[in-house]
């Protein structure tokens, strides 16, 4: 799948397909942990409780 970035606002978003979504389980309420390892830029569900929580305090 390729995907371009779309403006939202003064920044950027990368749209995921609902499919994409649902196979990964991730709905709004997901936090996502977002990494690189210089060349990829690699999004995945948090699954750690103690990221969970410390993701939702800083909401």
């Amino acid at each position: 799948m390729i995907k371009k970035l779309t403006k939202h606002g003064n920044s950027w978003a990368l749209i995921i397909d609902k499919p994409v979504l649902d196979l990964l389980n991730i709905d709004p309420e997901t936090p996502l942990e977002i990494t690189t390892d210089g060349q990829l830029l690699l999004i995945s569900p948090v699954k750690d409780d103690k990221r969970k929580s410390s993701f939702k305090r800083a909401l």
